[in-house]
């Protein structure tokens, strides 16, 4: 057993990143300049996006994006119940209704068949949100949203890195937000991207910015004025330079870095398949799953033991886990503003009972994923 604690995903910062940032402290910008102007584009250009807009968290960019398409009160924006309280979150703060649906038994991914079911007059956008870094079934989403008019925004906090049918997520004219949250396959420490049509971006970028009419960075810049205007009553979403020193050197590291999220997956995969107390996660082949999380369903029954049992058991051999998600619908506030039961939703329910996210980091060495492996069987072993 291990003789100290394994986190769940710790982040893999080096030398190289810590030298970019002491050389933002020694320059002239340390908030939004050029840097983050330099880590729009660069991000933009691996994505292929035709716009990018740097934010201080994928929360404000779905926001920021629920904003500029003008939903609001009366409004429903459709989502998955199986995700992350902000992707519901920006929609009550828009004053919209999150109308939830229910997700595919493989990819966590929200069913498009109970999407279509969902849609009403008052549908004003479809958020797909792209879990476990594993990207939902776009076509068919696109297929009911286009002929209808409803704008697609794809949470893409857990997808960089992913790619759907070989183009990689983030590349279409539909917004896409992701995540540089610590944990993520790219990190800023805090931050997130918005990317999407080159017209609609601009929109966003007044938006995230008090609704100033001018690119507010350059105000004190030799090439700036004091002049603006604001034009919309809107946010402080800005990424720093800081932020945006981390993000450039991660981006250039982040190919090797998603070949060990692989490696470490296969290792796993390997292990873990073939036992029937446990239910691997997959990836479809139209897509390249971006590996964010190892989502390991258990079969309770068959392990003899709770899901929470299990995390304990694994607490107590040094293993850190988590669990994505608890679903929307049982938290407090929306179980009981909608009136939701466990049962409503009863795929996403069924997997939040019995999933557990294993370590899963480009900073685990051998030995830790053998520790992770050695602890899952042996906690198994002992309980079947």
């Amino acid at each position: 057993m291990r003789s100290t604690f394994l986190p769940f995903s710790p982040p893999l910062i080096g030398d190289e990143e810590i030298a970019e940032v002491v050389d933002t402290l020694r320059s002239d910008w340390i908030t939004t300049g050029p840097k983050t102007k330099r880590f729009e584009a660069e991000f933009g250009q691996y994505v292929e996006a035709p716009a990018a807009l740097a934010v201080n968290s994928c929360t404000a960019a779905l926001h920021t994006a629920l904003v500029a398409l003008g939903i609001g009160p009366g409004d429903e924006v459709i989502t998955t119940t199986l995700t992350f309280a902000a992707s519901v979150n920006v929609i009550e703060h828009v004053g919209a209704r999150p109308v939830l649906v229910d997700v595919e038994p493989d990819t966590l991914n929200m069913n498009p068949v109970l999407v279509e079911k969902a849609i009403t007059p008052r549908t004003k956008a479809i958020m797909v949100v792209h879990h476990s870094g594993h990207p939902a079934d776009l076509d068919a989403l696109r297929a009911l949203a286009e002929p209808r008019g409803i704008p697609i925004i794809e949470d893409a906090a857990h997808a960089v890195a992913a790619r759907y049918k070989g183009r990689p997520i983030g590349s279409g004219n539909n917004p896409a937000a992701f995540s540089f949250y610590a944990t993520k396959n790219l990190t800023t420490a805090e931050g997130g991207m918005l990317t999407g049509d080159p017209e609609f971006v601009e929109r966003c970028r007044v938006i995230s910015l008090h609704g100033l009419n001018r690119e507010a960075w350059k105000r004190y810049g030799k090439e700036g004025s004091w002049y603006y205007e604001v034009v919309f009553p809107g946010f402080k979403y800005n990424m720093t330079d800081l932020q945006a020193s981390l993000g450039l050197v991660q981006l250039r590291r982040l190919e090797a870095m998603q070949s060990r999220r692989r490696a470490i997956v296969a290792a796993y995969q390997r292990e873990f398949a073939s036992l029937d107390a446990f239910q691997t996660p997959i990836a479809r082949p139209e897509v390249e799953h971006a590996w964010h999380l190892y989502v390991l369903r258990l079969w309770p029954e068959r392990l003899n033991m709770t899901r929470n049992q299990f995390i304990e058991e694994l607490k107590a051999r040094n293993i850190g886990t988590s669990v994505h998600f608890i679903p929307i619908h049982i938290h407090p506030y929306y179980r009981d503003k909608y009136g939701y039961k466990p049962h409503d939703f009863p795929v996403a329910f069924d997997s939040y009972e019995r999933m557990v996210s294993l370590p899963l980091s480009p900073r685990l060495s051998d030995q830790d994923v053998a520790d992770v492996i050695d602890a899952v069987l042996d906690v198994a072993a002992t309980r079947v």
